[in-house]
């Protein structure tokens, strides 16, 4: 008689991935293995769940109603599972995290190397991604973003105070173009403009000015959605960059940039920790809270003493 979870792993696997090649990888098994666990569920079932190209995996109908329903039961499984740490009295498996490229790559290596020193039972997988990321439907167990960024039904825990911004451009871009002095000027030059990832729109600068907020949509040739990349044009003259501290630090600090309208540029949010409610039990999300909680209030500052905060635009 057949097993009723036969094949399930596998086209969850698949599912979550997209790719019969990445989820066979995940599960240790060979691509022709794996896709033949999906050909002999599909049989089994009496439906297609899988429609493939040779570019593509894509869910059926049937397909996606299927994974819709079992997702929740999966979840609900391995929190039982998890649960079981409690019994072993430490945190155990993997713990995967999303977080901002930038931010993620300032505030992860001390807390990574925390986890490791006091849970080496526990492995961490961590995806840096711009974007805002649904951790539930991307199957992470946290994320770290900008608290203003983070849906109200998620439990959230501080990680950093404000974040630190500036306006920064190369010393050959200001000898050509001039300083501005006030955000107005910025109408006259160049800035190297940011499509925001998750909302597809330009962000407009940011300033504040005697305590009244204001923006400012800089005119600029070339638009891009990545940080470091604009801190790259910056340094080689192409304009002038909105960027968070720690993208910039050992640039300006070595003199390869410089700030500009100091007085008019205010402080993000910072970033904090997030994951949902049901999952605040397991033993190694407890762990990861008592860890930021712990570092949280250790000073780390810049060459120049600014803070190490911030993401993306505030």
């Amino acid at each position: 008689m057949d097993d009723t979870f036969d094949g399930l792993s596998a086209f969850l696997a698949v599912a979550n991935h997209k790719s019969f090649t990445a989820a066979a990888a995940g599960m240790g098994v060979s691509p022709t293995a794996m896709s033949q666990k999906i050909k002999l569920l599909e049989q089994r079932l009496g439906v297609v769940l899988f429609q493939r190209t040779t570019r593509r995996v894509a869910l059926t109908e049937a397909g996606a109603n299927l994974f819709a329903r079992l997702k929740p039961a999966i979840a609900e499984v391995e929190d039982a599972i998890a649960a079981l740490g409690d019994f072993r009295g430490r945190p155990s498996g993997r713990l995967r995290i999303t977080a901002p490229r930038t931010s993620g790559g300032v505030v992860l290596p001390p807390l990574v190397t925390r986890m490791g020193e006091l849970y080496p039972e526990l492995s961490l997988e961590i995806s840096l991604d711009d974007a805002f990321v649904d951790i539930v439907e991307a199957g992470f167990d946290a994320g770290i973003r900008l608290g203003n960024a983070v849906e109200k039904d998620m439990v959230r825990v501080p990680m950093t105070k404000q974040s630190a911004w500036s306006v920064v451009a190369a010393p050959s871009y200001i000898a050509r173009a001039g300083r501005p002095r006030k955000p107005e000027d910025l109408l006259r030059h160049q800035g190297i403009r940011q499509r925001m990832i998750t909302t597809g729109v330009v962000y407009r600068w940011e300033f504040e000015r005697q305590g009244k907020p204001m923006t400012v949509d800089v005119p600029g040739n070339v638009v891009v959605n990545d940080i470091g990349l604009m801190v790259a044009l910056a340094l080689e003259g192409a304009g002038l960059a909105y960027v968070p501290d720690e993208s910039i630090a050992d640039a300006v600090a070595e003199g390869r940039l410089e700030r500009v309208l100091e007085p008019f540029v205010t402080p993000g949010p910072g970033l904090c920790l997030y994951f949902p409610a049901r999952m605040q039990e397991q033993p190694k999300l407890k762990a990861l809270v008592e860890i930021v909680k712990s570092m949280r209030d250790e000073p780390r500052t810049h060459p120049k003493g600014k803070a190490t905060n911030g993401a993306s635009p505030k």
